[in-house]
Parts: C-alpha cells; structure tokens; sequence
C-alpha cells in the first residue's frame, strides 16, 4: 500500500508554519515555551488545528526546525568552500553556525532530550562530517593544521548554545569565542 502523498496546500502550509515558527523562536531568544503556538498559526494564516495535524507537540515543532536548521549547515559547508578559500569557508560556516547557535539556545533542553543527550541525532555524524570537509581543505592548502580532530572542534563551538543572546554584547562574544577557535586551528597565527 503506498501513502497517499501530500497535496501541495498542506506542504506550503507546513513550509509557512516552520517560517514563521523559526521566527517567533528567534524573536524569543529561542525560548520555546515563550512562543505561543496560536500566534504561530495565525501569523502563519492556518487554524491550530492545521498546526497541530502537521506538529502535535511544541517540542515536535521545534525538532523539525532543529532538523531543517542543522541540515542547512551540513549542506553549506561544500558550498562555502566553492565560494571561498578555506580558512575563510570555515569562519563563515562558524557564523553561521554562532547565527543558529543564538536560535537554539532556548531550546537545546528539548532538542537534548529528543537526541538522548545527543548520543541517538542521526544529525551528529553529518555534521561533524560538514566540519572535517572544511578542516581537511584547509589543512590541504596550509591555512589550518593537519590533523585536527572534527569532534573536538564541535565541543568548542558548543559553547555557543551557551551564549544568552538576550544578554549586551553576545554577538560580539560569539564573534571573539569564534576568533579564539579559528586561531588555534591555523597554522599561523
């Protein structure tokens, strides 16, 4: 029996819900629960029962942006190393990651828990791959070290979850938590 797939209505209206969802959580400091789930629907121009058809649960609503979020980055990491040598690939990919760092920092508990402390996100062996494609082409062209254990470079960029963006100068403190992280990969300083 196959599924019956998914009109073209119901894709735009899960596409516009997580839109505006994404939105509302950044407006937030990524706090979940401070984002009303009526208010998402409405922005979104859908009943709560549509929202709640496509997501049953809050934390089901954050999961897929986490999932949308966190393959966004897996997928850039190639692209920026296309458009950029690596050294400068790897710090843009850093902001952007500092960028989604700033989104889940409200709901890292929830995303935690979802991925049993992160030890079952399927998400987690592709983005450390993301980070050694941009660490290898950088070791190839001598800006960065050789060598440089990709998982050891996501615990550093872990304490951007750890950030309070709701506090003065946290953008500024990823930026300088960031160059501290760059420096120490390269092979000069």
């Amino acid at each position: 029996m196959n599924p019956k797939p998914t009109r073209r209505d119901a894709l735009d209206n899960r596409e516009r819900i997580l839109a505006v969802a994404r939105e509302a959580v950044a407006a937030s400091s990524g706090v979940s629960n401070g984002v009303s789930l009526t208010a998402i629907a409405k922005e979104a121009g859908v009943g709560i029962g549509t929202l709640y058809r496509h997501f049953p649960t809050r934390e089901a609503l954050i999961l897929e942006l986490y999932r949308h979020d966190i393959q966004h980055l897996i997928d850039r990491a190639p692209v920026l190393l296309t458009e950029h040598p690596p050294l400068v690939a790897l710090r843009r990919w850093f902001d952007e990651v500092a960028h989604y760092g700033r989104l889940k920092y409200g709901v890292a508990e929830v995303i935690h828990a979802a991925t049993d402390g992160g030890a079952d996100d399927e998400y987690l062996a592709p983005f450390v791959a993301a980070i050694d494609v941009l660490l290898k082409a950088g070791a190839a062209d001598g800006s960065l070290k050789p060598g440089i254990d990709p998982e050891d470079v996501l615990l550093q960029l872990s304490v951007l979850w750890r950030i309070d963006p709701t506090r003065p100068g946290a953008e500024a403190r990823a930026g300088r938590i960031l160059d501290l992280v760059v420096d120490g990969l390269r092979t000069t300083p």
